[in-house]
């Protein structure tokens, strides 16, 4: 399974290309704390494992709590429906003054790319659970030899950490503020 990093980085990146493209190509902002908001996003469907460790006391295994609940197409729907919601009302929070439609939408972003990544790299998920147990994913990781299938993950997230500290270096030059 892709580990947190993955999670993270994964949207962290696309949406720092995506506020790069507009920033290009409109001149308008696209703060980078929406950025921010977008990769943490990518490890939402993971707070199952915070309830496992809560449920684990009633005797409930791993695979009856992970994969299950969080990990379907309904939480980035979810998001989806509270971002149309209060964009009506156009309500801001915080010192930066972010709309708090945008972060659902960034909610909805990052906790997709989750699923995304679960269902290409490691098994399936069952993106319509409980209403169906239907089961989808490439398992991309699963195609790798036994020996190299537990590095698999760990190696994903150094390539794409290093990947995005040499965009940041030539996109952004953060070298500057070292």
């Amino acid at each position: 399974m892709p580990q947190a990093a993955a999670h993270i980085l994964v949207p962290l990146f696309i949406l720092s290309l995506i506020r790069d493209f507009f920033k290009k190509k409109n001149g308008k902002k696209f703060s980078l704390h929406y950025v921010l908001i977008g990769g943490i996003a990518g490890i939402i469907p993971d707070l199952d494992i915070v309830a496992f460790w809560v449920l684990a006391f009633f005797g409930y295994a791993i695979q009856e709590v992970h994969r299950t609940f969080m990990h379907t197409i309904f939480i980035p729907l979810i998001f989806i429906i509270m971002g149309f919601l209060f964009m009506l009302s156009n309500l801001k929070i915080g010192r930066h003054k972010l709309k708090l439609s945008a972060i659902f939408f960034l909610l909805a972003f990052g906790s997709f790319f989750h699923l995304l990544l679960d269902a290409i790299l490691a098994g399936s998920i069952m993106p319509f659970y409980p209403i169906s147990y239907l089961s989808v994913g490439l398992d991309l990781f699963g195609l790798f030899p036994k020996s190299l299938e537990e590095i698999a993950a760990p190696s994903l997230d150094a390539g794409l950490l290093i990947i995005y500290i040499i965009y940041l270096e030539l996109r952004h030059k953060i070298s500057d503020f070292i």
